[in-house]
């Protein structure tokens, strides 16, 4: 499985910060937070990789205490700012006995990523990430079998944005 999670909203408050500093707001901060405490997030990466942007690592340190397992974590600069390539590319270089991977990375890039990818899914599913890919969603793709570097397709089984998990009560 692929997890492909847009960072969480951050703040454009301080117009003396650059964009790549920029830290979360607090809706930012309640939406990592509820996408990490979601039940279908217990699809536990063996591998993170995280954009180095301020609000990438804000987002991925308030994951950490709802993933349970040891996993590899990296950091990895080329997602700030990089086409979806950047992504392709870093997929295609996971070893092949990874299960599962999120990526937490930045828009246009994961947006279009996420749908080259998913060719087939449940409607509404389908229809929500050709719709908006918003701060704070993840979309869970169920790769085929065979090598990472071959990933050109996939399976969408969710996407979910924050805001639905404070309507339905999702959180757990």
């Amino acid at each position: 499985r692929l997890l492909l999670l847009r960072r969480a909203k951050s703040s454009c408050g301080n117009p003396s910060l650059q964009d790549f500093a920029r830290p979360l707001n607090a809706r930012g901060r309640e939406a990592a937070e509820l996408i990490g405490r979601f039940p279908a997030a217990g699809l536990t990466p063996e591998m993170i990789f995280c954009s180095t942007a301020q609000r990438a690592r804000e987002t991925l340190a308030l994951l950490m205490p709802h993933l349970a397992q040891d996993m590899d974590i990296r950091l990895e600069g080329r997602l700030y700012g990089t086409d979806v390539g950047g992504y392709k590319s870093l997929v295609a270089n996971v070893p092949d006995r990874v299960e599962t991977i999120m990526v937490i990375g930045h828009n246009p890039a994961i947006e279009d990523y996420a749908r080259q990818l998913a060719v087939d899914g449940a409607p509404a599913d389908l229809t929500a990430l050709h719709g908006k890919y918003p701060t704070g969603a993840l979309a869970v793709l169920a790769a085929p079998a065979g090598a990472w570097q071959h990933l050109t397709r996939a399976h969408l089984e969710l996407f979910q944005v924050p805001r639905d998990l404070t309507h339905t009560g999702g959180a757990a």
